[in-house]
């Protein structure tokens, strides 16, 4: 990958993130006693920008849900989720209590903005509405103007006149705004990004990446952003988790990982993004076979039926081998080690 992190003046001049803002522990998702997401661990600091990527199906989003107490019905969490200045955990926590919390020290901007918009109010009624269920701003006055200059700085044209529009009549790129303004209203501790550009032409797409992450970096919030798209984790995020089955294989700085994969499932994942890469019949990289459903994927290695590079070993989870703060993989025969070599016939952790 060639793009590099985003790093501006605002960014500590140590280069090191704060306190710890956001903490999973053993987070697992089940359906019927079937687990969609398994063992989850991980860390996110005060001002730090952390990519979860995979392919679709993976368990990006779940995770996402399950940070938010959004899960659909069916579905539990179990483990632990605190996020700083929250006195609960949010794991098993009652609607009450994730209404005070959701868009006040966590918010999540989604893929589909009009899923996440009302369509029966104005826009800027909205942005105002978050701010008083918050008791962030004294009055309802104070909202709204709060809200028309919230709508300026993420970049829509005549904010006046926008606050007066109902979602319909803004364009796929203006109302996803308008769902950034949503989530960063009450300057939340944390902001998670569900594929918030997927949907958005591509020069769409890079303004609004830029105001996300402008953003975070003026809150000095800490963000968990969620994509398939390896060079967007490159371009705003500082350290990256792989999830492969519902677990995290692999972790660490966007920049070792991304150059040094460990994990055969990364290493597939950055072969089959390279578009300069074909075989002697002029065929890109691919990984082979598919993601399996959820809750069906195969005992022991998570990726083993997809990895030329599976042994008998593989039949058992592999251990995570830390390499540093935060990083490390979770493979019995990973790349750039001597036991790596290829077999002829293919064939989890937590942090």
């Amino acid at each position: 990958m060639s793009a590099a992190p985003v790093t501006t003046p605002e960014d500590d001049a140590s280069g090191k993130a704060g306190a710890d803002v956001l903490v999973v522990k053993g987070l697992d998702v089940s359906v019927r006693h079937q687990k969609l997401v398994e063992d989850v661990t991980f860390t996110v600091r005060s001002g730090e920008r952390v990519g979860l990527i995979g392919e679709s199906g993976s368990g990006k989003s779940l995770t996402a849900l399950a940070l938010m107490g959004l899960l659909p019905e069916g579905l539990t969490a179990t483990g632990s989720v605190q996020v700083d200045g929250v006195g609960h955990d949010l794991v098993g926590a009652d609607e009450r209590a994730m209404s005070r919390v959701r868009g006040r020290d966590i918010a999540m901007v989604f893929q589909e903005p009009m899923t996440a918009l009302n369509p029966t109010m104005r826009v800027g009624d909205q942005v105002a509405e978050a701010m008083l269920i918050h008791r962030t701003r004294p009055s309802r006055r104070a909202a709204r103007v709060a809200a028309v200059e919230l709508l300026g700085q993420v970049g829509l044209p005549d904010p006046p006149g926008t606050a007066r529009a109902y979602p319909h009549q803004l364009s796929g790129g203006q109302r996803q705004r308008v769902v950034l303004a949503l989530a960063l209203a009450n300057d939340p501790a944390l902001l998670v990004c569900d594929e918030p550009t997927t949907a958005l032409d591509v020069t769409v797409q890079a303004f609004v990446l830029d105001l996300i992450v402008q953003g975070v970096l003026d809150r000095r919030a800490a963000m968990v952003f969620i994509t398939h798209d390896l060079a967007v984790v490159a371009t705003v995020c500082e350290r990256v988790m792989v999830m492969y089955g519902g677990r995290i294989v692999e972790a660490g700085p966007v920049q070792e990982v991304f150059t040094r994969p460990r994990h055969r499932y990364t290493q597939g994942l950055l072969g089959a993004s390279d578009l300069t890469v074909v075989d002697d019949r002029g065929r890109l990289a691919t990984i082979p076979g598919s993601v399996p459903a959820a809750g069906h994927f195969p005992a022991g290695c998570v990726f083993r039926n997809r990895c030329q590079h599976a042994t008998a070993a593989c039949e058992t989870r592999p251990s995570w081998t830390a390499t540093g703060d935060d990083a490390g993989f979770a493979c019995h025969h990973p790349a750039g080690l001597p036991d790596a070599a290829p077999r002829a016939t293919p064939g989890g952790g937590r942090p």
